[in-house]
């Protein structure tokens, strides 16, 4: 999540993606997001297995500023106004 196109970056790993956006939106969420205003979801991804979403998480949290700015990946995305196939994208076995 983000608040502005090169703004503060928000990585987080949820079981429920509409929930959990709409949370952060309506600022029921305590620390970092509610404090920078991040309430635009950019980019999302879908995972079987809740331990590969949480390595992608940290794998993200550890790139370069650099290198998320350059992400053709992160496009501005909802899932409430985005095309249904359009996010998230689906990862891990099956």
């Amino acid at each position: 999540m983000t608040n502005r196109p090169n703004g503060a970056l928000y990585v987080g790993v949820t079981d429920d993606l509409a929930r959990r956006a709409w949370e952060h939106r309506a600022g029921l969420i305590d620390g970092f997001t509610k404090q920078y205003g991040l309430k635009r979801l950019v980019f999302a991804e879908r995972y079987d297995d809740m331990r590969l979403a949480r390595q992608r998480e940290q794998n993200i949290k550890h790139w370069p500023v650099q290198a998320l700015a350059g992400e053709p990946a992160l496009v501005w995305a909802d899932p409430q106004h985005a095309p249904q196939d359009s996010c998230p994208r689906k990862r891990g076995p099956g």
